[in-house]
Order: C-alpha cells, then sequence, then structure tokens
C-alpha cells in the first residue's frame, strides 16, 4: 500500500467516524424532540395490523432509526404500555420506517448542472443548516430550540462524514483484496453473513446503509453485491433488541424474538427468490456499478417485501414466540419500571404516573379496611392491609429513584412539573398506608384486650369514619381523573375533620371524668384520632399538589393558605360539611 493510499484510508476512517457520530446525535436529539409525538402516535394504537404498522413507519421516520424504535418497544413492551401483538405490527413499521433515512441520504448522489438540481444536494445547504444549527443551540435557552440546533448540527456532520468517506473511498479500486472482496460478495451468502455483522459491530441498520451508499457513490460496488448485504443488515440490526431484553419480563423477550424472526424470515425467502434469479437468469443489472438512489430503492423495496410477506402473518410469529418463550408459574410480584423508557420522558413520566395511580388505589382500599377492622377485627383484611403498605413502600422507593434518574435528563417544563408532582405524592400515598397498619394495630388491642367503645363514642367514631371515606374518595378521583372541583373539595373537608379530631377529643375527656370511659381505652382512641386526622392531612396535600400542577407552582402550602383566606368557594364548602358532619 502506497503512502497516498495510507493517507487516503485514514481520512475514510475519520469520514466515517464523523458519519456515525453525525448520525448518533441527531438521532438522540431527534428522539428527545420527538418525545410528545411518540407519546401521542403510541396513544393512538389499536390491535388494527395497519393501525401499528403505521404507527412504527412514522415513529422510526421521526427518529431515524428502527433499532431504537425498536428498543422502545421491547421497553413499552415490558411496562405494560403495550402488548405483544401491537409491537409486532409496529416493528414491522419500523422495518419500512428506517429506509427514509437512505432517501435522504441519496441527496449527495444528485448529479447536474442546473442551479435546482445544485441545491438539492446536501453539501450545498448543508452549511446553512449548520450555521442556523450552531447558533440555536449555543444561544436559545430552551431546550426545544437547543435540540433542533442538535438535530441540525448532527445531520451536518454526518452528511460531511458521508461526504469525505466517499471522496476517500476511491483508493480502494487499486487493492487487489478489495476487488476480490467485493467479488466475494457477490455470494449471497457471503453477502448476507458481511451486511449482518458489520450491522451488528455499529448497532444501526441506518449507519451500515449510508455507507455501503458511500461505497456506492465511490463506484465500488455493484447491485449484486449490494442486494444480499441489504438482506444481512436487516439480521444484524436485530442485536440491539435482542440485548435490550435482558433483564425485562417474558413478554418483551418475546417482542425482540419476534424481531429476529420476522428479518431472518423475511431474508431466508427473498434470498431464495433472489439466489434463484442470480444464478439462473444472467441480469446484466447485478454486474453494474450500484448508485446512492439504488442502493434506497433496493432497501425500500426488500423492506416493503418483507412486509407483505408477514404482516398477514403476524398472530402466527405470535404463536411461535409464546412457544419459543413460555410462561413460568412465577409472575413477577410488583411491576417493575423499564429504564429504556428514560430515552423518552413522556412515556417514562405518564407509566410512573400509571405506578402511582395504582398506589392510590392500594393506599385508599388499605385504609378503608383499617377503618373497618375497628369495628370487627378481621384477620384476612389485616393480611391485605400489610400486602398494600409493603406494595406501596416498594412503589414509593421504585418510583421516586426512576423520577430522580429520569429528571437528570432532558424534558419538556410540562414534564418537569409533572415530576415534581409526583414525587410529593407519593410520599403521601405511602404514609396513609401506613396509618392503615397503624389502625389494625389499634384495633388487634382492642380485640386482645376486650375494649370497647361506649355508644356514644361508637356514634362519634362512625361519623369521623364517613368523613375520612368521602376525603379519601374525593382524593384519590382528584389525582387520578386530574379533577380540580374534587381537589377544591378536600381542604374545607381536611378542616371539618380537624375540628372533629379536636371535639371528639373534648367528649372523651368528660366520659372518662364521668367514669363512662378507661384510661387504656383512652389511649387506643388518641391513637385512632391521631392516626384519622393525619391521614386527612395528606389528602390536603395531594389535593393541594393537583391544584397547584394546574397553576404550574408546586408552593402546596402557601396555595392552601391563599385558599382559606379568600376563596368564597372554600366557605361555602365548609359550611356545606361542617352541617353534614359537625351538627
Amino acid at each position: 500500500m502506497t503512502q497516498e493510499n495510507i493517507f487516503s484510508l485514514l481520512t475514510m476512517v475519520g469520514g466515517l467516524c464523523l458519519f456515525l457520530f453525525g448520525m448518533n446525535v441527531m438521532g438522540n436529539a431527534l428522539e428527545r424532540r420527538a418525545g410528545g409525538k411518540l407519546q401521542s402516535l403510541l396513544s393512538k394504537l389499536t390491535t388494527g395490523k395497519l393501525a401499528g404498522f403505521f404507527t412504527g413507519v412514522g415513529v422510526t421516520a421521526i427518529i431515524q432509526s428502527s433499532s431504537a424504535t425498536t428498543v422502545m418497544v421491547v421497553g413499552f413492551v415490558n411496562s405494560g404500555l403495550m402488548t405483544l401483538r401491537q409491537a409486532i405490527n409496529v416493528i414491522m413499521g419500523a422495518n419500512v420506517g428506517t429506509t427514509v433515512t437512505a432517501w435522504i441520504l441519496s441527496l449527495g448522489g444528485i448529479s447536474g448542472d442546473n442551479i435546482v438540481i445544485q441545491l438539492l444536494k446536501p453539501m450545498s445547504f448543508t452549511p446553512v443548516l449548520a450555521l442556523i444549527g450552531i447558533v440555536l443551540y449555543t444561544f436559545c435557552k430552551s431546550d426545544k430550540k437547543k435540540d433542533t440546533g442538535t438535530i441540525l448540527l448532527g445531520f451536518a456532520v454526518l452528511m460531511f462524514g458521508m461526504d469525505i468517506m466517499s471522496d476517500s473511498i476511491s483508493f480502494l479500486k487499486e487493492i487487489e483484496g478489495f476487488r476480490n472482496l467485493m467479488i466475494a460478495f457477490k455470494n449471497p451468502l457471503l453477502g448476507v453473513l458481511a451486511g449482518a455483522v458489520l450491522t451488528a459491530i455499529i448497532q444501526s441498520s441506518s449507519a451500515s446503509v449510508g455507507i455501503l451508499q458511500a461505497f456506492a457513490k465511490a463506484g465500488q460496488v455493484t447491485y449484486g453485491a449490494s442486494v444480499p448485504i441489504i438482506m444481512g443488515q436487516n439480521i444484524g440490526t436485530c442485536i440491539t433488541a435482542l440485548l435490550s431484553s435482558f433483564g425485562t419480563n417474558r413478554n418483551a423477550k418475546r417482542a425482540a424474538v419476534v424481531h429476529l424472526m420476522f428479518n431472518i424470515i423475511g431474508t431466508v425467502v427473498w434470498l431464495m427468490v433472489y439466489s434463484v434469479i442470480y444464478y439462473f437468469f444472467d441480469l446484466a443489472i447485478l454486474s453494474e456499478n450500484a448508485t446512492m438512489l439504488g442502493i434506497s430503492v433496493l432497501h425500500s423495496a426488500f423492506n416493503i417485501a418483507c412486509v407483505v410477506l408477514l404482516l398477514p402473518l403476524s398472530s402466527i410469529l405470535e404463536k411461535i414466540a409464546y412457544k419459543l418463550v413460555p410462561d413460568v408459574k412465577t409472575p413477577e410480584k410488583y411491576e417493575v419500571l423499564d429504564e429504556r423508557l428514560l430515552a423518552t420522558p413522556p412515556l417514562a413520566v405518564a407509566r410512573c404516573r400509571a405506578l402511582a395511580e395504582e398506589m392510590a388505589s392500594d393506599a385508599v382500599l388499605a385504609l378503608k379496611y383499617g377503618m373497618e377492622c375497628l369495628n370487627q377485627y378481621d384477620e384476612e383484611k389485616v393480611k391485605l392491609i400489610n400486602e398494600a403498605e409493603d406494595k406501596t413502600d416498594h412503589y414509593e422507593d421504585l418510583i421516586s429513584t426512576y423520577l430522580v434518574k429520569l429528571s437528570a435528563g432532558q424534558m419538556s417544563d410540562g414534564d418537569s412539573m409533572e415530576i415534581g408532582k409526583l414525587l410529593k405524592v407519593i410520599g403521601d400515598l405511602e404514609r396513609i398506608s401506613d396509618h392503615a397498619v397503624n389502625l389494625t394495630d389499634s384495633a388487634k388491642e382492642m380485640r386482645d384486650k376486650g375494649l370497647s367503645f361506649s355508644a356514644e363514642a361508637k356514634k362519634e367514631m362512625e361519623n369521623l369514619v364517613n368523613a375520612t371515606n368521602e376525603i379519601l374518595e374525593l382524593t384519590k378521583k382528584a389525582f387520578s381523573e386530574n379533577d380540580l372541583s374534587a381537589a377544591a373539595n378536600v381542604e374545607p373537608l381536611e378542616q371539618v375533620i380537624d375540628r372533629l379530631k379536636e371535639n371528639m377529643r373534648t367528649s372523651h375527656t368528660l366520659r372518662l371524668r364521668r367514669g363512662e370511659c378507661s384510661m387504656e381505652t383512652g389511649f387506643v382512641w388518641a391513637d385512632i384520632l391521631t392516626n384519622l386526622e393525619r391521614t386527612s392531612d395528606h389528602c390536603s396535600n395531594i389535593a393541594g399538589c393537583v391544584i397547584d400542577g394546574e397553576k404550574h407552582n408546586l408552593n402546596v402550602h402557601s396555595s392552601l393558605r391563599e385558599i382559606k383566606a379568600y376563596s368564597s368557594y372554600f366557605k361555602q364548602q365548609y359550611e356545606v360539611y361542617e352541617k353534614k358532619y359537625l351538627v
């Protein structure tokens, strides 16, 4: 190899590095910038094959990476946001959506002296995009504008890398070993193997197609070699999804297996068809040098052909996946939060909120069971309360840790506000479940010691339990449904419960003086009142977060003071609850 060839090789490697770096930067920025759109697209998913397919096409066209889409799909299935059947259709769509990248890159192969044609060439407008990108990235404070700038800069870098790489490749035709390698790749099996290995190494079929297009631009690859390499690229891109499926639930593993089966089956079937054409029909076009546009056409045609072949058979692929990854008899005790969703904050926040809503249901049910145990101690209900308390403890730790990780990345102001709200709410929900356990301790003490309340005390306690039940339902509705009307009713009821507690303490003191109540019963009475009153405090905090979330200000205590001091609605509702529970 001559000295000139050595420098050309180094230039080619530098161009390749710029190309891969630019594609990675652009893809990550696109993913961040399109987070809301991804959520919107996924929310419209149905079990229909075409709906799922076009969703996959759309998401992948936005983020420019079928590997990233498939990894997200594995994460969605693992988190319960998507069923396996939906995932199959999305994965097939992702394979077609990824061909958009090749069409964009093929603009680099446009030739002609016409001014319009020259302007269409990426190297004509890329410097302008780079200038706009650096201005947005450097001088704008908005995360969205910075992400837009990063997208433009990433695109500019990858196009410069592509241009450098394709210009420096021409020296390879002088090397006999490279010429022999290109001839060998005409063998369909070797071509598939080469495409699979290259794509598995760089973990991006879009990037490997781009490299193939760079060789085509330099006139270094024929159509006969390109076809099997493109087929192999589809198999190589599966490595990313397979790696991402480690540590996931069985449905997520099935999604990764379906991705692999889809690409292998499609490649095997169409490779056999191609081999028949290659060996039995002497097509002159297969010996011609491929163009960048030709590579784009082949890439799209092959992926569309795979979808046409296998989309009608998606239910069969699902059954095979269940056979290959069977169910086990020991399901997960609790649901998990998949860290793959951290790359798409809107979906990660939505998943955290879903678990927080589950926490709310468990905490409310546990507290209600705890109050029921005050009338009649029930071992089965106590068991359920303890399980709910363990679950809420686990979810509080899980969600808070996950949200802290999520908040370290870039996200919209709305997602950031929701994270702040959830971090506050889950702490209050966990404490409500703790109070449920405390109530069972009080109920058990009364049972074991043979204690009982007087008729008057029981009537007062029933009144407080009814008020607590109502505030729990209002709070659950306010949080789960983001119901501002229910949230507005919580604080006046909480104030009435505070007064109820004080009145009941006074009543107990009078009964104690009259000898109608024992000191030992009085201690249990005080514990119960404290737990129910503090439960209402936590309900007030949660409702305040819901209200503040709408105002984009999480200063709960300040808001509650303002509501009590200036809200006519608060005074009106306070009077309603006062008549209902205090009179």
